[in-house]
Parts: C-alpha cells; sequence; structure tokens
C-alpha cells in the first residue's frame, strides 16, 4: 500500500516504532529491573528474554521475508504464519527453560510464560482467522506494566488504540481482528502476568 497521505505515513512508523518485536525487546527489560534494581540482573534476564521472544524470531522472520516465504517481516498473509509461530513458540520456550535453570527472578518467569500462552491463543485462532499481533503484544504489554509499574500505565491504554488504528488503516487487519488482538493480550497475558506474579507495594 503506498503511504501519500500523512495518515498513512503516520500509521506506517507507529506500525514499525511499535511493532512487536520491539515492545518484546523493552518489556522484559522494564519487568526485570522492576525485579532486581540492578543493572546486571536486568541486562542479563531482561536480554534473555528479549533475545528468545524477540530478536532471534524476528531474525527469522527477516529471513523468511526475504527468501519469500511469507509477505513481509510483518507476515501479512495467514497462510505465512505457521513457521513463524513455531519459530516463536519453539525459541521462547526454550527461553522459559534457560530463565528457570538459571534461577531467574519470578516476574521474568511469569513474563515468558504469559507471552507464550498468549502466542497458543493466537496461533490456534490464526489457523482460520488472522489475529493482529501489534494489537495484542500491545495491550498484553500495558497490562503487564500496570502489575509491574503501577496503574499509572494504563494512561498507555491510547498507545494501543492507535497501534490499531495503524494496523486498520494500513489494511493489514480489520477492526474485528485488531480487537480480538488487544483482548487476547490484555486477557490472556495481562491476566495469568499478573496471576503469576505479586503486584509490587
Amino acid at each position: 500500500m503506498a503511504t501519500r497521505t500523512w495518515p498513512d505515513r503516520a500509521a506506517r512508523a507507529l506500525t514499525e516504532i511499535c511493532a512487536p518485536w520491539v515492545i518484546v525487546v523493552v518489556l522484559p527489560l522494564l519487568v526485570a529491573w522492576q525485579a532486581t534494581h540492578r543493572i546486571g540482573p536486568t541486562l542479563v534476564w531482561g536480554l534473555l528474554v528479549a533475545a528468545t521472544s524477540s530478536i532471534l524470531p524476528m531474525a527469522v522472520i527477516v529471513w523468511g521475508a526475504r527468501k519469500g516465504r511469507w509477505e513481509g517481516h510483518h507476515v501479512r498473509n495467514r497462510s505465512g504464519r505457521a513457521v513463524p509461530f513455531a519459530a516463536l513458540i519453539a525459541l521462547s520456550s526454550a527461553g522459559l527453560a534457560l530463565l528457570w535453570i538459571g534461577g531467574a527472578p519470578r516476574a521474568l518467569l511469569a513474563l515468558d510464560v504469559a507471552m507464550i500462552a498468549a502466542l497458543l491463543v493466537t496461533a490456534a485462532i490464526t489457523i482460520r482467522w488472522k489475529v493482529s499481533m501489534h494489537a495484542a503484544v500491545a495491550a498484553g504489554a500495558v497490562a503487564v506494566l500496570a502489575t509491574t509499574w503501577g496503574p499509572l500505565c494504563w494512561l498507555l491504554a491510547p498507545l494501543v488504540a492507535a497501534i490499531a488504528w495503524s494496523r486498520v488503516r494500513l489494511r493489514a487487519h480489520t477492526p474485528a481482528q485488531v480487537a480480538a488482538g488487544a483482548l487476547i493480550g490484555a486477557l490472556v497475558g495481562g491476566l495469568l502476568f499478573a496471576t503469576l506474579t505479586p503486584t509490587p507495594t
């Protein structure tokens, strides 16, 4: 889709800046800092989650896009999502195992479990219907931040709406698909994280 107007350009910028892989690089570091309040452990645990749940899976996606196996690095075609989903689930599960073996803080384990659970739900639905991963990851991230850093983080909710708008504006998803993604991210990922990790006092 050509980006000729300012809303198109804004949607394109927002969809790239707030892409799932970008959020999943930053989110574990924020959770790790709140769990440890030390730079070393924050980098070790945060970057482990970022690498296995974002950076390495994104490398697989970019490789597949360059080989023509699916449509672009956002994998817009539903039929092309099977391999990226499988790679993401496998790498995230490996990351979870490393967190467990290494004695990572409970919050990091909870984050990885919540992300994998939300991913499994979206993958199952995507067999028949394309759910927005942008909306799912953004909504889940806001819920996780609200649990970890406090309720003021709910003020980021309009950003989730803006990201959802960008996906619809670019014709990557329908309004129903972004709404479903946001609900899965918040209810599956967010609630599971809140259940598995203590609320900060």
